[in-house]
């Protein structure tokens, strides 16, 4: 009998695992494919191995004459950069994988099927109540559901000869043109990677806009920026037929089906298993977390409601100082007298984003646009990266822009654009994360000269 089985070994499920066999309880993880899930083999980083070598690339082409250093005829060795990238991935889950076995961790590389060991009521969900679980004959007292997300591939691409981020990430040679159905987070990278590698690339979007849900005008900059580098985009367009290579990225959804997860009553909506803050499902000792909720697809979300599952079933959490559910005094006692363990919580409000296109965009909480039809009084300041120095020094044109939005003088959105960004956000999140207003911010000392210094700038200069 196990304490815990997992099912799915991505960000979620490794993290957790490692965590709760080092927490003490016998763990067990089924992963069907390779450990690391789509984040780690077909995701985020080899796309960005291959994003830092389309980065040098382009200084190689010219992007480095401006800083007094000078190549002649570059050569991109497309397959040599994939090979690295594969090497890149294939010591990463080397890695995972023997933290996984120091913890004391059992993988078991099969597809996991979920049964009851006590039969289940049918009925509405949430009347069900097994008191364990059996998942291909290993039984268990808890269950964790990790089982990620799949690429949404829509009718009209059915019998095309399409690509998803799996497909594309293993090419080893650069298509002379290419098709883009997506402006989100994944067409913008890929278009960033195969523009720098000499494709000729449209990007196709059926809102008016790109990026998704960030800031209209860092989308519009990043759009103008992509369309001087010879990127096309179509926007309000929508597709019917594919033709020539083509990228489908029009978004993921859970992977909720092959499990067995509805013989024990599941509950689900609009494809994604329900879970409360304590990353619960319905179903008594069964919790869910990364992709497959539904509520942020981010690795690094998944990290953190992993955190929240395994503190949940070991009976030992932290709360956010001065949240709901805070815990500061170490207990909290109910009418009857007892205290109950710690319960740990997923806080959803201080996620960031990040594009790493070149430059990069990354933003955080609220737009102005979101909050205002909120009903928040919110306002925004506003400055060039520019004046951060250290951002000067390493980016000739000067290009990009910070946009911090406030609401009683409280930080609850930044919004920027610029290289790299993605190293300032955090700086970000933890000061949304921890409410800070806006004279406690004043009083933050930033090394000098780094780009993150923009934030103190932003706060006294911006506009």
């Amino acid at each position: 009998m196990f304490d815990l089985i997992i099912i799915g070994g991505g960000p979620a499920g490794y993290h957790a695992a490692e965590l709760a066999a080092n927490s003490g309880l016998k763990t067990l993880l089924f992963e069907k494919r390779a450990v690391g899930g789509v984040c780690l083999n077909e995701g985020c980083i080899p796309s960005k191995a291959l994003l830092h070598t389309a980065k040098l690339y382009d200084y190689a082409k010219g992007g480095a004459e401006p800083y007094g250093v000078t190549c002649q005829n570059p050569v991109l060795d497309y397959a040599a950069a994939v090979k690295r990238k594969d090497k890149v991935v294939k010591k990463l889950v080397a890695g995972i994988e023997m933290s996984l076995k120091k913890a004391g961790v059992e993988i078991v590389r099969e597809n996991a099927v979920v049964e009851a060991t006590v039969p289940v009521a049918r009925g509405t969900p949430g009347t069900a109540s097994p008191t364990g679980f059996s998942v291909n004959g290993r039984q268990a007292k808890h269950l964790l559901i990790c089982t990620g997300s799949e690429p949404i591939i829509p009718p009209f691409c059915a019998g095309a000869q399409i690509m998803t981020n799996r497909e594309i990430l293993a090419l080893t040679e650069v298509p002379e043109t290419l098709d883009i159905i997506g402006g989100g987070v994944i067409g913008l990278e890929m278009a960033s990677l195969f523009n720098s590698a000499g494709s000729k690339v449209t990007v196709y979007e059926m809102t008016d806009k790109i990026a998704g849900p960030f800031d209209r005008e860092i989308s519009g900059l990043l759009q103008k920026t992509y369309e001087k580098k010879g990127v096309t985009f179509k926007l309000n367009t929508r597709v019917e037929t594919v033709t020539g290579p083509t990228l489908v990225s029009v978004g993921r959804r859970a992977a909720t089906a092959g499990n067995g997860l509805e013989t024990i009553g599941v509950h689900t909506e609009n494809g994604v298993i329900v879970t409360d803050e304590h990353m619960k499902t319905n179903i008594p000792n069964v919790y869910a977390a990364g992709d497959v909720n539904g509520k942020s697809m981010l690795a690094h979300t998944a990290y953190r409601e992993a955190e929240v599952a395994v503190n949940n079933i070991v009976g030992a959490g932290s709360s956010r100082p001065g949240g709901a559910g805070n815990n500061a005094g170490g207990t909290v006692s109910n009418a009857g007298g007892k205290t109950p363990p710690l319960r740990d919580r997923m806080d959803y409000s201080a996620i960031p984003s990040v594009i790493y296109t070149n430059p990069e965009a990354a933003a955080i909480g609220e737009t102005l646009e979101s909050a205002q039809a909120k009903g928040f009084d919110a306002r925004e300041t506003r400055l060039p990266m520019m004046y951060s120095g250290r951002f000067m020094a390493e980016n000739e044109r000067g290009e990009g822009l910070c946009k911090l939005v406030w609401h009683d003088n409280r930080l609850i959105g930044a919004h920027l654009l610029g290289s790299p960004v993605s190293e300032v956000i955090s700086t970000l999140s933890a000061i949304l994360y921890n409410e800070m207003d806006i004279e406690r911010i004043k009083k933050i000392i930033f090394p000098h000269p780094t780009v993150a210094e923009i934030i103190k700038e932003a706060v006294f200069h911006g506009t």
